[in-house]
């Protein structure tokens, strides 16, 4: 079972509610939460662009012998509990490149200028593909796997969280802008004690379109974090990323630790 846990504390999701400075209606109510977990619909979204200024053609470079693209496209359509899987792409040559079972969706070119954000191109897709529920998943962390979707996915749906998203643990000595974020300079622990830090890798955010909607957020006020390991934590957006990726795909095709 791939590690998760609920925020803040492990074993409980964090509920805003628990505070007096919270207004009602940020989380559902009973009655909504019980539907969740009858007839939430679930979509998954995979914005991609074949072209990008770091790393050119990023999106269909090689790994494993496939397109970059086509890995996590893959891990989605056969994860249990998503109802649909949409590449959103202004070309429809990505066709070519993903599984013939993913649902192409153009966008509008414009949304492929670099001065666009990454919400305004969620936003158009959610005002054209309606779902209780939606997987944000990018194709730049190819080596996520369908259990680790599903396990994060299976929190959402059990109406216990409102989102979720893939994180790194970090035990290890941070600091933020000259000051230690995580340790006292005056007590200094062993790093197996210390608090872990959780750092987004971006595989993939999951929420209930009001989060999005009503907040314009990815990450609700219930949400589960979904640990990933190193492996799957890695996320390419550089030709060093990439040299290492194929690296390591290289490492896992010998059975190498």
């Amino acid at each position: 079972m791939p590690n998760g846990i609920r925020v803040p504390e492990q074993g409980r999701a964090y509920n805003r509610l628990d505070s007096e400075s919270e207004p009602d209606s940020i989380i559902p109510s009973a009655p909504f939460a019980e539907r969740r977990k009858i007839d939430m619909k679930v979509v998954a979204l995979v914005p991609i662009k074949l072209n990008s200024q770091r790393l050119p053609h990023k999106n269909i470079l090689d790994i494993m012998g496939k397109p970059m693209c086509y890995h996590i496209v893959n891990s989605l359509v056969k994860a249990k509990g998503i109802d649909e899987v949409y590449v959103y792409c202004s070309d429809e040559k990505v066709t070519e490149y993903i599984p013939q079972e993913a649902i192409f969706l153009r966008r509008e070119k414009e949304l492929d200028l670099d001065c666009v954000k990454g919400f305004q191109i969620y936003r158009s897709f959610i005002e054209k593909v309606d779902a209780d529920v939606y997987v944000l998943a990018h194709t730049t962390s190819p080596f996520t796997k369908t259990k680790t979707i599903e396990n994060a996915l299976s929190h959402i749906l059990s109406g216990e969280c409102d989102s979720a998203f893939t994180a790194e643990k970090i035990q290890t000595f941070a600091w933020y802008q000259g000051t230690p974020v995580n340790y006292d300079l005056n007590d200094v622990p062993r790093t197996q004690d210390m608090e872990p830090i959780w750092v987004e890798t971006s595989a993939f955010y999951m929420f209930c379109k009001e989060i999005f909607t009503k907040h314009n957020r990815r990450i609700g006020f219930k949400p589960y974090i979904q640990e990933v390991n190193g492996i799957e934590a890695t996320d390419i957006d550089t030709k060093e990323d990439y040299d290492f990726a194929v690296e390591l795909s290289k490492q896992m095709r010998d059975g190498v630790e």
